[in-house]
C-alpha cells in the first residue's frame, strides 16, 4: 500500500536568530522565527509524513506548548515523525520539497541540504526553490515558506 502526503510550513524572518533550512545552519542569514529552530523544510517534511500516514500533525507531535521544543532543532522533529511511522507499519519511499522566499540563495547548497536531509529522512529527498516575483510575504523579503509531498508505503518489516 502506498500513500502520499502534503506539508506547508511558514515562518517569519527573526534577524536575531541564526538561520537553519533543511538541517543545516546558514551563516549571515537572517533566522526564522518560531517556538523550535524555525526550520521550514524539517516542519513541512513532518507533517507530509504525518499526514500521509494518517498520523495527525506536528502540532500533535511537538506542540508549542511543550516547554522541551523552545528553540530545538527540527531534525529532531522529523526523527520523531520517523519513528512514528514506524511504530505505524510505514516507510518513506521519497520526499519532494520546495522552498519558497527571497533568499538565502540555495542553489549553491542544494546538494548539500538534499544529502543532509535523505540522510534524515532514510530515503530519496530532492529540493528545489522558487520566489514569488515580489508577491506575497515570501516576495517582499518577509520570511521563507516551504511544501512537502512524501510518498510513503507499508514496511516489509510488519
Amino acid at each position: 500500500m502506498i500513500r502520499v502526503g502534503t506539508g506547508v510550513d511558514v515562518h517569519a524572518y527573526d534577524p536575531a536568530a541564526p538561520l537553519r533550512l533543511a538541517g543545516l545552519d546558514w551563516p549571515g542569514e537572517p533566522g526564522l522565527s518560531g517556538h523550535s529552530d524555525g526550520d521550514v523544510v524539517c516542519h513541512a517534511v513532518v507533517d507530509a509524513l504525518l499526514g500521509a500516514a494518517g498520523l495527525g500533525d506536528i502540532g500533535e507531535l511537538v506542540g508549542v506548548d511543550q516547554p522541551h521544543t523552545a528553540g530545538a532543532a527540527s531534525t529532531g522533529f522529523v526523527t520523531l515523525a520517523l519513528a512514528r511511522l514506524s511504530e505505524a507499519g510505514w516507510r518513506p519511499v521519497n520526499v519532494s520539497i520546495q522552498i519558497v522566499g527571497q533568499r538565502p540563495k540555495f542553489a549553491p547548497r542544494r546538494a548539500e541540504a538534499q544529502i543532509r536531509m535523505t540522510e534524515l529522512v532514510g530515503a530519496p529527498v530532492s529540493l528545489s526553490a522558487t520566489t514569488t516575483d515580489g508577491l506575497g510575504f515570501t516576495g517582499r523579503g518577509e520570511g521563507l515558506a516551504a511544501i512537502a509531498t512524501a510518498l510513503i508505503e507499508r514496511s516489509l518489516t510488519r
